[in-house]
């Protein structure tokens, strides 16, 4: 009976052993290690980038947009990720029903609604209340062939095959003059918008900053690193006056407008990364009228630090 049962066990792990050397486990083993560990790993994903368009652009050649104030999130069909790479806990029933095609575009909370908006896209644990608020805003589809205008097309349509409000296409228009692009900017910052996007027509797809996709705004948005700050005097007496902040170029300044009684109490920490706004450069190169904007990134927590260091990164070299 013993040697019975010591066969059938034999027989049973050598059926076992063939059963997960078959392709099928070990290409699904191989996935699940893949999912696993790749998310930690992964880099930014390759992104188009707008430039700075000047204010008296001829917009004859491009499809024209809204510039909305969110969150660029890349979908791959199956996860949200930030510009920077960073996975975006969205909840299951939000990333369930987007497309399952590769997209680019914006999380959006609405004007004016970016700091409760950028909190909800940070946390950890997802919050449904504040979710149901959220639309992913797509604007194009990476890698897709033909030119902007023929994948803005298929997009408006996967946009109509998709008949929920958390995810629309973006509005692509063609505009028949400089005349009628600065009222439509002026109607856009009336409304509390940022501003208008310029994306070529005839522009292949594509990545990195590339003057085929163009922001027009009557200010500049800038981010700078911030190295510390400089106490207040008068009003702001025993809190800060101002942070010292250093551009991607090198070029160090302070920024002291635009601050919130609560923001000098309490104010960004070294190695933040914050958005600014102003009015181009001085002859040295400095931003004139810079004014606070928002804290783009907090400054990283000890575990991030090491990891970044760890991975070679300096904390000091690398810009915004």
């Amino acid at each position: 009976m013993n040697a019975t049962v010591s066969l059938q066990r034999r027989g049973l792990l050598a059926a076992l052993g063939a059963l997960v050397s078959t392709p099928w486990c070990a290409s699904a083993s191989a996935a699940a290690r893949t999912e696993e560990t790749s998310a930690p790993r992964s880099g930014p994903p390759a992104l188009l980038l707008a430039t700075e368009a000047r204010e008296d652009i001829d917009p004859a050649g491009f499809l024209v947009s809204e510039k909305y104030d969110g969150v660029r999130a890349h979908w791959d069909g199956q996860r949200l990720r930030t510009r920077g790479g960073n996975a975006i806990a969205a909840p299951d029933w939000f990333t369930e029903r987007l497309p399952r095609v590769a997209l680019d575009g914006e999380l959006w909370g609405g004007r004016g609604r970016f700091q409760a908006l950028s909190g909800a896209v940070r946390r950890s644990s997802p919050r449904d209340e504040e979710w149901q608020r959220i639309t992913y805003m797509a604007f194009d589809l990476p890698g897709a062939p033909g030119p902007f205008s023929a994948r803005a097309e298929r997009l408006a349509s996967l946009a109509r095959q998709t008949p929920w409000p958390g995810f629309q296409a973006v509005e692509q228009r063609s505009v028949p003059s400089r005349a009628a692009l600065q009222r439509w900017l002026d109607e856009v910052l009336a409304g509390g918008g940022e501003g208008l996007m310029l994306h070529r027509a005839d522009a292949l797809a594509t990545t990195g900053r590339s003057a085929v996709l163009q922001k027009l705004k009557r200010e500049h948005d800038a981010e700078a690193r911030v190295l510390g700050s400089v106490p207040g005097r008068g009003r702001h007496l025993g809190r800060m006056g101002a942070l010292r902040v250093a551009t991607p170029g090198g070029q160090v300044f302070l920024l002291g407008s635009g601050f919130s009684d609560a923001e000098r109490e309490n104010p960004p920490a070294p190695g933040s990364i914050v958005t600014y706004r102003h009015r181009g450069h001085t002859e040295a190169g400095l931003p004139r009228f810079a004014t606070f904007l928002r804290v783009h990134r907090p400054a990283p927590g000890p575990a991030q630090a090491a990891q970044s260091l760890s991975a070679g990164e300096s904390q000091r070299g690398s810009g915004p």
